[in-house]
């Protein structure tokens, strides 16, 4: 192990600023990168290794470092910052927590990453966690500040195009941590078939791809027919009438008839069934997929009399209807398939449009769930993107941990956190 990577195991106490802050400074000012991993060391050594070593020593080499050596596609970074999370003492004190912080600030200085996967498939923020660091502690906050720095920073790359985590090779800049929107593939290290080039990846990742693709309902589900790609599935029950909820929950409905309400995806119609029962003046439901709107028609809703369907994508029927500009939401809700977050950018810019002064939106927040870490960073960025707008969003912390299914009957999972952050979007 290089002396860059044992310095952050801490091997003496107290921690202190002489012992380490100093050292690594001088480490990293030297030219000894902060992504520096323990998978390049090996690989450093092995390729240095005696010629002479006999078959035995080979063997006993390959045994001990299998754990952190990676099979041919696939990447794990064990950075320092991993280094330091994985070692951090349970007893710090407060003063040497500041002392950590000042380490972490550093590493970020020259350029650590802040979601890197390492050879067990954690990412820092996991790690500080399981060394019991709380989330609103300074060294889990410390991480998701340089989260959302560096998600915010991708969107003056490349001559101000926005890009996001997904839009870029993340498997060689930033490990497999994705933040994909709402209910698309989860993390592609979590899957079974995570190196495969599959039709699945293409119809999570592309809408065209998606609305040409067959769906099936099951009984408690939404699928892609041939890849079993979930699109929606029952679990999310609980979620959707939350969130109904939260679309009445405006003061400037004196009575729930009075409501004109907009839902942007109708998947198995679990919300659109809740804000029935609230028997709104108007309610739209904007679906483009020809399988969800032939369920839609046999199963009734084109007859219902308060209900307005708009066929095809969001991007075209809403504009539209800002153009005509005589309808105006009290509630919007979103949720979609085969978007991303640069989709929702989009949108805000419809919804600013269409929804009252004390209107509500709300969405489907499946934003980075596949890492607890990307979740947290994904909830500060929707906060400070909707500012822009002069919109506050405030999040309700639901524990799913009893409802999160266990994904035998889809392909992959497209949420794992066993907490669902359920936002609420309204003008300051």
């Amino acid at each position: 192990m290089s002396e860059l990577h044992h310095l952050l195991t801490f091997p003496k106490r107290p921690i202190n600023e002489k012992s380490y802050v100093v050292p690594l400074t001088e480490f990293l000012k030297a030219g000894i990168p902060a992504t520096y991993t323990l998978e390049q060391i090996i690989a450093f050594e092995k390729s240095n290794s005696n010629n002479n070593t006999n078959e035995k020593e080979e063997s006993d080499e390959k045994e001990k470092n299998e754990e952190i050596e990676n099979d041919d596609d696939n990447n794990s970074n064990t950075t320092p910052l991993h280094i330091l999370a994985r070692s951090l003492p349970k007893d710090l004190t407060s003063e040497e927590t500041d002392i950590v912080l000042k380490l972490m600030n550093v590493l970020f200085e020259y350029g650590a990453g802040w979601n890197f996967l390492d050879y067990e498939n954690k990412t820092v923020g996991d790690l500080l966690l399981l060394n019991g660091q709380s989330k609103d502690g300074p060294l889990y906050q410390r991480l998701v500040e340089a989260g959302v720095g560096a998600e915010l920073l991708l969107r003056k790359i490349d001559d101000n195009n926005i890009q996001f985590l997904d839009d870029y090779d993340i498997e060689k800049e930033e490990g497999h941590c994705l933040v994909d929107h709402a209910e698309e593939i989860a993390n592609d290290n979590t899957s079974d078939n995570s190196n495969e080039n599959t039709d699945n990846d293409a119809t999570a990742g592309d809408q065209m791809t998606y609305l040409n693709t067959e769906l099936e309902y099951t009984k408690d589900s939404l699928v892609t027919k041939n890849n079993r790609d979930g699109v929606m599935m029952e679990w999310e029950d609980q979620i959707m009438k939350l969130a109904a909820d939260t679309l009445f929950s405006s003061p400037a409905l004196e009575a729930n008839n009075d409501a004109i309400v907009l839902n942007i995806g109708f998947g198995m119609g679990i919300i659109d069934t809740y804000i029935q029962t609230k028997a709104p003046k108007l309610h739209y439901i904007c679906e483009a997929h020809p399988d969800v709107l032939a369920k839609m028609r046999k199963d009734g809703w084109y007859d219902k009399p308060n209900v307005v369907i708009l066929e095809g994508r969001w991007q075209d029927t809403l504009n539209r209807l800002l153009d005509q500009g005589d309808v105006f939401f009290d509630g919007i809700y979103y949720d979609t398939f085969s978007e991303h977050y640069q989709d929702m950018l989009d949108l805000y810019d419809v919804i600013v449009g269409l929804i009252k002064p004390e209107g509500i939106f709300s969405f489907f927040n499946g934003l980075g769930a596949d890492r607890e870490i990307c979740y947290d960073v994904y909830k500060k960025i929707v906060e400070i993107d909707v500012a822009t707008y002069g919109m506050k969003c405030e999040f309700t912390t639901v524990d799913i941990t009893k409802i999160l299914p266990n994904w035998q009957n889809v392909k992959r999972s497209y949420y794992n956190c066993n907490y669902y952050y359920h936002p609420c979007i309204s003008f300051i």
